[in-house]
C-alpha cells in the first residue's frame, strides 16, 4: 500500500469515530428538550439514550465476525450509510417509542462502523506504525467528547432536539462518499468460505443472551432490581450464554473464535480495557450527578466542566501510540492505568460541596492522561495478538467488552446514588430535567459519601487492571491469527 493511501483510510475511520463520540455526548444535553418535545416519560427518555448503546453492544461482535468473511470495508460503509439514513429519519420521530426503534437501528449501523474501524486501520498500517495510527483515532474520539456537550447545547437551544440527529447527515454522506473513494469496496483480506455454513445457533443464542443481560443491567437501575423484567432477562442470559459458548466450541465457522482467549496478551488486554471502561464511565457518570445534583449546574455547564476528562487523551493518545510502537505496548498501557489510580483516589479523598473546581480539573486531567497513555497501545497490542486472520473479530470483541463495561458502570453506580437520592429525583437529575436536590441536605450528605465509595471502588478496579496489563507479555511470538485455525 502506498504511503499516502493509508493516511486517507485513517481519515475515513477517524470520521466514523468522531460521529460515534458526538452521537452520545450531544444527546445527553438534548434530553430535557426531547422529553418536552415528545411528551416522553423519564424511562422513555433514558431508553432513547441507552437503546443505541444496547443495540451497538449486541451487534458489534457479529459485525466484526461477519466482516472477516464478507469484507470489512463493505460492512463499514454499509454501517455508515445505515447510520446516516436513520439519523435523518430519527429527527422526524413524533413519539418516544418510534425514536427508540430508530435509535436501535442507528446502533446497528454504529456497530458495523465501530467493529471494523480498528481492523481496517490494522490492515492498512504496518505493525510498528499501528499504535500511532490508533492514537490518532482515539484523539479524534476525545475531540468528539469535548465538543459534543457544547455542540448539543447550541443545536438544542438554537434549533431544537431534532438537530442533534440531523447534524449527523452531511457528515455521514461525506463519510460514505469519502470511504468509497478512499478505500473502495474490495477487501484484500476476506477469509475463504469454510464448510459448515453460518453459525446460526451461535448467532441466535448470542443475540438473545446478550440482549437479556443488557436489558437487565439497564432496566434494574432505572426501574427496579426486583422487577420481573430484570429477573427474566437475567435468567435468559444465565441459561443461554453457556449454550452459546458450547455452540462456539463445536461449529467450524464459530461467531466467536474461543482459542483467541488462550493468548495471554489478547485476554489480559481485553480485560484491562473492560475494567478501564467501567471505571472511566463510572467516574463520568458520578461527576455529572455531582455537578448537576450537588453543585446545581445545568446540563450544558456540567458537560463543559467535564472537558478535562477528555483533554489529556487529545494530547497524549498519538504520543502514547508512537511510544508503544517504539518500546512495546505493555509499558505505556500499564503506566496509563497506574496514573488512573491516583486520579481516582484524588477524587475519592477531595470531592466535597466546597471543593474548588481546579482540584477536580487536576484529577480529571490525570485520569484523561492515563486513559490516553493506555488506549492506543492496548488496542494495538490486542490487534497484533489476534493477527490478520481474526482482526475483525478481535476489534468486535474489544468494542463489545468496552461497551459492556460502560453498561456495568451504570449498573454499579446507580444503586449507590439511589441509596441517598429519591429514585425519581435521580432520573430527573441524570436526564437534565431537574437541577439540584431541592435543598435536601441529608440526601446531599449521603450522596457525597456514596460518591467517595464509587471513586474508591473504581480506583481498586484500576489497580487490578494495572497488574493484568503488566502481566500481559506473552512469550509466544506468533499471533493467534497466523498460528491457529478452527478445529
Amino acid at each position: 500500500m502506498d504511503q499516502s493511501r493509508k493516511w486517507w483510510i485513517l481519515s475515513v475511520t477517524s470520521l466514523g469515530s468522531l460521529l460515534s463520540a458526538l452521537n452520545f455526548s450531544t444527546l445527553i444535553i438534548a434530553l430535557p428538550d426531547l422529553l418536552k418535545g415528545l411528551q416522553a416519560s423519564l424511562l422513555q427518555a433514558m431508553w432513547v439514550m441507552l437503546s443505541y448503546m444496547v443495540a451497538q453492544t449486541v451487534m458489534v461482535l457479529m459485525a466484526g465476525s461477519l466482516a472477516d468473511r464478507f469484507g470489512r470495508k463493505r460492512l463499514y460503509i454499509a454501517g455508515m450509510l445505515l447510520f446516516t439514513v436513520v439519523s435523518l429519519v430519527a429527527g422526524f420521530a413524533t413519539n418516544a417509542p418510534v425514536l427508540i426503534i430508530f435509535r436501535i437501528l442507528q446502533g446497528v449501523g454504529g456497530a458495523m462502523v465501530m467493529a471494523n474501524s480498528t481492523a481496517i486501520v490494522a490492515d492498512a498500517f504496518k505493525k510498528e506504525e499501528l499504535g500511532r495510527a490508533l492514537g490518532i483515532n482515539i484523539m479524534v474520539v476525545a475531540v468528539g467528547q469535548i465538543i459534543g456537550p457544547v455542540l448539543g447545547g447550541w443545536l438544542t437551544t438554537a434549533y431544537g432536539w431534532e438537530w442533534t440527529f440531523w447534524f449527523n447527515v452531511p457528515f455521514g454522506i461525506l463519510g460514505v462518499v469519502w470511504g468509497i473513494k478512499t478505500m473502495g469496496l474490495k477487501d484484500e483480506k476476506i477469509a475463504a468460505p469454510k464448510s459448515g455454513g453460518l453459525d446460526r445457533g451461535g448467532i441466535v443464542t448470542y443475540v438473545i443472551s446478550i440482549t437479556g443481560l443488557l436489558i437487565a443491567l439497564t432496566w434494574g437501575p432505572i426501574e427496579s432490581w426486583s422487577s420481573p423484567v430484570v429477573w427474566i432477562c437475567g435468567l435468559v442470559f444465565v441459561v443461554l450464554f453457556p449454550v452459546f459458548l458450547r455452540c462456539e466450541q463445536r461449529h467450524p465457522n464459530a461467531l466467536l473464535h474461543l482459542p483467541l482467549f488462550l493468548n495471554r496478551t489478547f485476554t489480559f488486554g481485553i480485560i484491562s480495557a473492560t475494567l478501564n471502561a467501567i471505571a472511566r464511565m463510572g467516574i463520568m457518570f458520578m461527576l455529572i450527578f455531582y455537578l448537576q445534583g450537588a453543585l446545581e449546574k445545568d446540563a450544558l455547564v456540567a458537560g463543559i466542566m467535564t472537558i478535562p476528562l477528555a483533554a489529556g487523551m487529545l494530547v497524549v493518545s498519538p504520543l502514547a501510540g508512537s511510544l508503544g510502537d517504539k518500546y512495546g505496548e505493555t509499558a505505556p498501557a500499564t503506566v496509563g492505568l497506574f496514573l488512573n489510580i491516583f486520579g481516582m483516589a484524588g477524587l475519592a479523598l477531595d470531592t466535597a460541596i466546597s471543593t474548588p473546581f481546579w482540584h477536580l480539573a487536576v484529577y480529571m486531567t490525570i485520569i484523561s492522561i492515563g486513559s490516553g497513555l493506555f488506549n492506543s497501545p492496548n488496542s494495538s497490542s490486542i490487534m497484533n495478538a489476534a493477527g490478520a486472520q481474526y482482526r475483525g473479530e478481535a476489534s468486535g470483541i474489544r468494542s463489545l467488552t468496552t461497551n459492556m463495561g460502560m453498561m456495568l458502570s451504570i449498573a454499579f453506580s446507580m444503586p449507590i446514588v439511589t441509596h441517598s437520592i429519591p429514585h425519581e429525583a435521580m432520573l430527573a437529575i441524570f436526564s437534565g430535567t431537574q437541577v439540584g436536590m431541592n435543598g435536601d441536605h441529608s440526601a446531599l450528605t449521603g450522596f457525597i459519601s456514596g460518591l467517595h465509595a464509587v471513586f474508591w471502588f473504581m480506583a481498586a478496579l484500576m489497580a487490578l487492571a494495572t497488574v493484568l496489563s503488566y502481566l500481559r507479555t506473552n512469550k509466544r511470538p506468533q499471533a493467534l491469527g497466523t498460528s491457529m485455525h478452527h478445529k
